[in-house]
This record gives C-alpha cells, sequence and structure tokens, in this order.
C-alpha cells in the first residue's frame, strides 16, 4: 500500500500481483501522487522474479476518470500536472514492463483512464464498464497513445465516432467492438481477473515475457516484417531448449487439458 492511494496485493504462490487504484470518491482520477505511485509499483513488480502477472483495477465505481481536472485547474504554468514525466506516466511504465497486465474494468474509463485501459494487455469488463474519450471536450489533446491506439484497435471510423463526439461506449459494445475481450457478472469481474494473472503464471516465465513483447512488436510492424520477427527470434529461443524439456512439458499440458476438459 502506498498512502492509501494505490493498494499493492501480492499473491506469491500464485505468481501475481494486484494494483488497485484507491481514490473512489474521485473515480480514481489520476493526481500527480497517484500517478508517481503507479508508476513506481509498476516499475518495482517489473523487478520483482516473484511476480509474473499483474491485475490493475479500480475501487468503487469507477475504473479511472482519467487525470484530475480539479488538480490540473490549480496547475502552476510549467504543466507538470498535464504533460508529466517518466515518473508520473503510467502509460509509459506500462509499456516498458515485461509482465502482462490485465485491466479488470469496473465501471467508467474516461479519458486518461481509457488510456491506461488500452495500454494493458487484456482488458475485461464488467456490466458497468463504459469508456469515453473526452479530449475534444475539454480541449487537451491525448498524450499517451489514444489518438493512435484506438483507431488501430477498432477501425478509424469507430474511434472517430468515440473521440470526436465525447460519447460513451457501454460494455457490451465495447466487446462487439473489440475493446473488451468480455463482461462478466460485477461480483465476478476480480475473480476471473485473478484466474486470468494466476493461468499467465503457471505458464514458463521467460516464455510469457519473451511472447507477449514478440507479440507487441511484431503488431507494429507491417505481416511480412513481422514474421521475419517471429522467424529470427524463434531460432534464437528454441535452439536453446532440450528435448526432453519439452516431453516433460507436454505431459503438464495434456494433464492440464484433460482437466480443464
Amino acid at each position: 500500500m502506498t498512502d492509501d492511494l494505490l493498494l499493492i496485493d501480492r499473491h506469491a504462490a500464485d505468481g501475481y500481483a494486484v494494483l488497485t487504484l484507491n481514490r473512489p470518491t474521485a473515480m480514481n482520477a489520476l493526481s500527480l501522487a497517484l500517478r508517481r505511485a503507479l508508476v513506481a509499483a509498476i516499475d518495482d513488480l517489473a523487478r520483482d522474479d516473484g511476480v509474473r502477472a499483474i491485475v490493475l483495477a479500480g475501487a468503487g465505481r469507477a475504473f479511472c476518470a482519467g487525470l484530475d481536472l480539479k488538480e490540473l485547474g490549480q496547475a502552476s504554468p510549467d504543466g507538470e500536472a498535464l504533460g508529466g514525466s517518466w515518473q508520473t506516466d503510467p502509460v509509459r511504465a506500462l509499456a516498458r514492463c515485461p509482465k502482462p497486465v490485465i485491466a479488470a474494468i469496473n465501471g467508467p474509463a474516461i479519458t486518461g483512464g481509457f488510456e491506461l485501459a488500452l495500454a494493458c494487455d487484456i482488458l475485461i469488463g464488467g456490466p458497468d464498464a463504459r469508456f469515453a474519450d473526452t479530449h475534444a471536450r475539454i480541449g487537451v489533446m491525448p498524450g499517451w497513445g489514444l489518438s493512435q491506439k484506438l483507431s488501430r484497435l477498432i477501425g478509424l471510423s469507430r474511434a472517430k465516432e468515440i473521440s470526436l463526439t465525447g460519447n460513451f461506449v457501454g460494455a457490451e459494445q465495447a466487446v462487439a467492438w473489440g475493446i473488451l475481450n468480455r463482461v462478466v457478472p460485477a461480483d465476478e469481474l476480480m475473480t476471473v481477473a485473478r484466474r486470468l494473472a494466476a493461468d499467465i503464471a503457471s505458464c514458463q516465465p521467460h516464455m510469457v515475457t519473451a511472447y507477449n513483447r514478440l507479440i507487441d512488436d511484431g503488431f507494429a510492424l507491417d505481416l511480412g516484417a513481422a514474421l521475419a520477427l517471429e522467424t529470427e527470434r524463434s531460432r534464437a529461443v528454441n535452439k536453446r531448449i532440450a528435448p526432453g524439456e519439452i516431453e516433460g512439458r507436454r505431459e503438464a499440458v495434456r494433464r492440464r487439458g484433460q482437466e480443464q476438459g
């Protein structure tokens, strides 16, 4: 726990940690203090070999309302509260974190909160999950990737509908458009998120981080270059694997498949 703004819950036995934005009365708006705490926590968990996956959640009825507009209205002219640096940019911290991050979207994710969600690797939501981009209404340009990530995720026309109106997209629409992986009952959201994190943590640790990075790096390239990247990294990794290792892991996968079947 960091000054109660951010709750940090490590589950060492299952190999994951939960970060909970904890400003429920402010809809978990990202004050400078909360942003600093979040960046520090992400960087710390990235270095912790006992943590192989992370869940990011919001306390109360919201995931995150974005930057703290009340704080911005009282900010000094140097723009620290608005622009930020590497110590106060949680999206950049998530980008450099090698561990997969699951966003558990319990309620509104607005503007900077929307950008924070999109910086995660897997997004699941409850029935009250909602997304909105209010940059055009507030008069501030996005700086955490929303103008580019959203169109690549859901298509140019849909992204413009969201960003140029500031209208909310509800949970079911978010699933249909590909923002959320799925919607689950509100009382099951954290259980599902924790189960996903534990499933990820149960895989080969070095493979999870390497595979996660390969998917991200390849997605930024055209298909031909991405396939070449996969070939390059596949050869580098797979030549170091002994046949006996694969056989042992294959048996574990077979048993798991029987248990889940």
